[in-house]
């Protein structure tokens, strides 16, 4: 990627996570960047393109996960591998934005609410992602019922959705208390609770 149009991107994004979309101008942008207006108005025409920008950078490639490449013979596995994998992701844009603190985090769920409104196609894209992510759980939960590894009356799509929205939920809530750095203990420690209540 351009280093202005990255500095540009980083810049924006850390002032909607300060703010909010409808707060920030372009003219806080254009001089939050150090750079020219001309400079500026080359990348992006408009504060709707830029966050247009912002959202697939940091929240689509946030939500790219890679389930293929987790462990499928063992359901504990994938789930710790999940857990890895998606708090470092959070963590690695935390460290790459470095002018955030915690208490800006909630303000990320609020720019995707923004995203829904302002951008046909947005929330459809979430959706897919959302079932991929789901798929991807049940197929894991399904191989491990038949083979014995847990045990529920519930289906692996029910199963899936426990440990899916139930985290969701959690990080929702460490977020609003400026606690995000506690994520991957508290998911990790509510998904073996489940898990111990499923094991045969």
């Amino acid at each position: 990627m351009n280093e202005s149009r990255e500095h540009i991107l980083k810049t924006a994004f850390v002032l909607f996570l300060q703010k909010s979309f409808k707060e920030v101008t372009l003219k806080e942008i254009v001089e939050k960047s150090g750079l020219s207006k001309g400079a500026f108005y080359h990348y992006f025409p408009s504060k709707e393109k830029l966050f247009r920008e912002i959202v697939e950078t940091f929240y689509f490639s946030q939500m790219k996960i890679d389930f293929d490449s987790f462990r499928k013979d063992s359901f504990h596995g994938f789930y710790h591998d999940v857990i890895r994998n998606s708090v470092m992701k959070f963590m690695d844009l935390k460290e790459f934005l470095s002018d955030t603190n915690d208490e800006d985090d909630i303000t990320y769920f609020t720019l995707v609410l923004d995203a829904v409104k302002l951008f046909s196609g947005f929330k459809e894209q979430s959706e897919k992602m959302h079932a991929i992510e789901l798929s991807a759980w049940e197929q894991v939960i399904q191989s491990a019922l038949n083979r014995g590894e847990i045990t529920s009356k519930m289906t692996a799509l029910q199963i899936a959705k426990l440990f899916i929205y139930s985290s969701d939920g959690m990080v929702a809530h460490l977020v609003m208390e400026g606690k995000i750095k506690e994520a991957q203990n508290e998911v990790l420690a509510l998904y073996d609770g489940l898990y111990a209540d499923l094991k045969v």
